[in-house]
């Protein structure tokens, strides 16, 4: 997910710096680390330039082919809207979706596998917890791509997945990444200082 306009940040937060690339960088990396089909990008405001920047980095990865990019014109309406989007483009015969929100770029790498190998028998979906709280990416089951389609607002489809239930797999992780989102220049300025940080003790 990658249509809003960053409003809280001042406007263009995918592009902003981060590791010598663009924040969103990180956000395609975690998905393109996922054996996926595709990854679909969708893009709204400032959306020529995120286009852009994502496949630049899917070339330079040699990922492009993988890459599909979804335009949402009513992006000012919430996540729901490019939610919806990017599903309605998905083929029939996929199976289910991860969501990831570009602004998060600390998704650890084991936690998609965890997903997928939760998404078993009755289970609707699966997403991961760090001590009750929901986080990101969630795996969405195609069963609930037709609920995907109603939903209004901008809280994308967290209200779906709480109403599950036992059907929604909760999958524990002790790694606050799933949390971590970038939402005002302070927040990535702390970021990129945590990254510096641990880079220098390693």
């Amino acid at each position: 997910m990658a249509a809003g306009a960053g409003a809280r940040f001042g406007g263009a937060k995918l592009l902003a710096p981060w590791r010598g690339g663009v924040l969103l960088e990180s956000a395609l990396e975690s998905a393109f680390m996922v054996p996926v089909r595709h990854v679909t990008l969708t893009v709204g405001a400032e959306g020529e330039r995120v286009a852009a920047a994502a496949e630049a980095f899917a070339a330079r990865r040699g990922d492009l082919g993988r890459l599909t990019i979804v335009a949402t014109p009513d992006w000012a309406l919430g996540m729901s809207a490019s939610l919806k989007r990017a599903i309605a483009s998905l083929a029939p015969d996929v199976g289910g979706a991860f969501v990831f929100l570009g602004d998060m770029p600390f998704i650890p790498p084991s936690v998609p596998a965890a997903l997928a190998r939760a998404l078993t028998g009755d289970i609707a979906a699966a997403a991961p917890v760090v001590e009750g709280d929901l986080g990101h990416p969630a795996l969405i089951g195609a069963s609930l791509f037709s609920e995907i389609a109603a939903l209004e607002g901008d809280r994308g489809a967290r209200r779906l997945l709480e109403a599950l239930g036992p059907r929604l797999a909760r999958v524990a992780t002790p790694d606050s990444g799933v949390l971590f989102d970038i939402d005002t220049p302070t927040a990535l300025a702390e970021a990129q200082m945590l990254t510096t940080q641990t880079a220098e003790a390693r």
